[in-house]
């Protein structure tokens, strides 16, 4: 991005965001997302990734920095000289994961994943899931309260909350990691080829019933859920060239 960007200014609903906002639109010109070149999204992870969603038509980069709580996604928070971090900004871009389910009653339903799919049992019961791999049965059943298919994106998220490995950006892996596994009782987890399809397929689906999450939309009573990332869809996030997330992670996986 060579020229002086035109900045589309968004922020979280927190009093430091808004604030931080505030004053970024006094010292820069603000344009709407239509006329932009790139957004400046104001806020944690979460937010990062509510912005991504929003604006995933429009194909615009987005430069966060954090006023959140976390921000592994964030740039350093610095009001001077945005224009020219944004010039000297490094592009990653990843590619959401696409999530097709089919409920106890036969409905089909599609959702984006920029984070992860999750699935998670509804009622006191352990859930049962069937993995598939390509076409490969990997764990004929799995006793759990849930498993969830992470892009190096989430994999700070929940993912690593189920104690998941975290993926560097730019990696072509995704994250398959098991919540509260009580069958297999070792297994935790494994690291696929982003190309890979994954399937799960619910056990006992009427009696043991689960819940299908793709980031913010959930679909109850599934049967069987697919999954395959979606190239044809595209999101860029750029960082300031210091933003050493290599190191962060290393870090996060020595905290004690």
């Amino acid at each position: 991005m060579k020229k002086i960007p035109k900045i589309c200014f968004t922020a979280a609903r927190q009093d430091s965001a808004q604030q931080a906002m505030k004053r970024l639109k006094s010292g820069y010109d603000h344009v709407p997302v239509a006329q932009a070149d790139v957004i400046v999204a104001l806020g944690g992870d979460g937010f990062m990734l509510r912005t991504l969603h929003r604006y995933l038509k429009r194909g615009l980069p987005i430069y966060g920095m954090n006023r959140g709580s976390v921000g592994f996604l964030m740039n350093k928070y610095e009001e001077a000289a945005l224009p020219g971090r944004i010039k000297k900004a490094e592009s990653i871009t990843v590619h959401p994961l696409k999530m097709t389910t089919l409920d106890v009653a036969g409905r089909k339903k599609t959702a984006l994943a920029i984070n992860e799919v999750s699935l998670l049992r509804q009622t006191r019961l352990a859930a049962k899931i069937r993995i598939i791999v390509d076409g490969v049965v990997r764990l004929d059943e799995m006793i759990c309260d849930g498993v969830l298919l992470s892009t190096p994106a989430g994999s700070t998220a929940y993912n690593l909350s189920a104690r998941g490995p975290i993926i560097p950006l730019g990696a072509d892996l995704l994250a398959l990691t098991p919540i509260t596994v009580f069958r297999p009782r070792l297994w935790s987890g494994a690291l696929l080829p982003h190309q890979a399809k994954v399937v799960f397929e619910v056990i006992d689906a009427v009696d043991r019933p689960v819940s299908a999450v793709a980031d913010h939309t959930e679909v109850p009573n599934i049967r069987t859920v697919e999954i395959t990332e979606d190239r044809s869809k595209s999101l860029t996030m750029m960082f300031d060239p210091e933003h050493n997330f290599e190191e962060r992670i290393l870090k996060e996986q020595f905290q004690p």
